[in-house]
């Protein structure tokens, strides 16, 4: 199985898929075309879930998507490949090992099944925050240079898919989580980004060394890199992965900065992005990129964002033209610090996508004051820092959702002057999401002055009250829409 390839016979091999969402239903699919007996075992399905099901096995493979169907391990099992959901010590995962099967991810199987004959190199992102609207940036840069590219990973496409497509890409634009990063060993990428390193997923990382167990995840983006090992000159913590990797000999370390960048970095020159790294003139001069304005926000990270894109594409050989053109046409999906609304000088902004303190520090860091909306499903991680950094231009905060009294509790310790109003909701049964909204949207109106912002930046993961983060800040907008009267 080690050294099991995309030409190589998998007719014979016993598979089986553990999970069935998207990298779950891709897997299965491409090891069911390859000739590989597949069994795929997952807890529930939806009704898209249960087509799928039906069309898999049409094909030949066996599918059990029900209540305890991932307990136990089939027998005669030469393969495990895992959805990045499934924890370490989860059950089936635990019967492989002590069983010596191998247990690859989705992403690790994709590394392996990729054209030995034309393999298009993988663009690798991974970070605490920040890594879909990255990947999405380089996939913009590297269309716009005329290259046939796709974002895959943790977003987009699945990477089995995009590896076996019939008309092969030039490059891959790939997000990875800490979740796939566990599960992966002999993917080495073209070149690779740690955006930065913050307390998130402590649910899923259990004991003592959660933290340093992430943080080991996040640094395997970095084996066996052949380029450039992208690091973020303000988070200490990106650039000690780059230190402890083992990559190939002549790939450089490129940090990003916010700052005057030196050599061998991107970063800012007064408002334009310049590259210190890939020109042959670095030690004297900077060669630059685009302009703040170019951007579709002027927000710090998002500006730290497109600078790490930048970093990869100019790796890969990315023209700057290519660069700024892909930069200028770039626009953040939903959710992603959003204007909603402005009206009687107060601007609504949903950043829904904010789901941990990391990333709800960086948006409350681009605007001054703010009418913060938080709350949610922490997931073990605490506020105290960002409440710390952020105390000083925060107007007054609303809370919702299970773990509000978190946030409640670290605005006590270190903003206990910021007026704080609670809105509940029914947290143990059906919450509806308009009229929840629609009182928050009340609350915050109540609060907010002529300059200030409303800020949805929950902070926290939204499966305690909606469906997931879309959802939220849809509920958002349309109550904001509804209340300042706009279509």
């Amino acid at each position: 199985m080690e050294t099991l390839g995309r030409k190589d016979g998998w007719e014979g091999v016993r598979a089986v898929v553990a999970g069935f969402g998207a990298s779950g239903y891709a897997a299965a699919d491409n090891l069911t075309h390859l000739g590989a007996s597949v069994t795929v075992l997952a807890e529930s399905a939806s009704a898209a879930q249960l087509e799928q099901a039906e069309l898999l096995e049409i094909l030949g493979a066996t599918v059990r998507l029900h209540a305890g169907a991932t307990h136990q391990l089939p027998d005669d099992v030469d393969l495990v490949v895992t959805s990045p959901g499934f924890r370490p010590d989860a059950p089936l995962l635990v019967q492989a090992r002590d069983r010596g099967i191998p247990v690859w991810g989705e992403v690790e199987l994709a590394w392996r099944l990729r054209d030995p004959d034309a393999p298009a190199p993988w663009l690798c992102v991974t970070g605490t925050n920040g890594k879909t609207t990255t990947v999405q940036m380089l996939d913009s840069i590297l269309r716009a240079a005329g290259l046939r590219s796709v974002a895959a990973g943790n977003v987009g496409l699945p990477l089995t898919e995009a590896v076996m497509d019939p008309e092969p890409y030039d490059v891959i634009a790939v997000e990875l989580s800490s979740f796939q990063l566990h599960y992966v060993s002999t993917m080495a990428a073209e070149s690779a980004a740690v955006l930065n390193f913050a307390e998130d997923h402590l649910d899923w990382y259990d004991g003592a060394t959660a933290m340093e167990d992430y943080a080991a995840d996040k640094g395997r983006i970095y084996q066996g890199v052949e380029r450039a090992c992208v690091y973020n000159v303000a988070d200490p913590t990106t650039e000690e992965l780059v230190r402890r990797a083992d990559v190939v000999e002549g790939a450089r370390a490129i940090g990003f900065t916010l700052g005057v960048p030196s050599v061998g970095m991107v970063g800012l020159v007064d408002d334009l992005l310049v590259d210190r790294a890939f020109i042959d003139e670095r030690q004297s001069s900077a060669a630059e990129l685009c302009a703040i304005s170019d951007l579709a926000s002027p927000a710090p990270h998002f500006v730290a964002n497109a600078l790490a894109a930048a970093a990869l594409a100019r790796a890969h050989g990315i023209s700057q033209a290519a660069v700024r053109e892909g930069l200028r046409g770039f626009r953040p999906d939903g959710h992603r610090i959003a204007v909603v609304a402005e009206r009687d000088g107060i601007t609504w902004v949903d950043d829904s996508k904010a789901t941990n303190p990391h990333a709800a520090q960086s948006s409350l860091l681009a605007y001054e004051p703010v009418v913060w909306v938080a709350g949610g499903l922490a997931k073990g991680a605490s506020f105290d820092e960002l409440v710390l950094k952020a105390a000083d231009r925060l107007r007054a905060v609303v809370l919702i959702g299970r773990d509000r009294a978190v946030i409640a509790e670290a605005l006590a310790r270190h903003a206990p002057d910021v007026p704080v109003i609670e809105v509940s909701a029914g947290e143990t049964g059906p919450v509806d999401g308009a009229d929840l909204m629609g009182r928050v949207v009340g609350a915050a109106a109540e609060v907010a002055r002529a300059g200030d912002t409303v800020l949805l930046a929950p902070g926290c993961a939204s499966m305690d009250q909606f469906t997931d983060y879309a959802a939220r800040g849809d509920a958002f907008a349309a109550a904001v829409r509804a209340a300042t009267d706009q279509d």
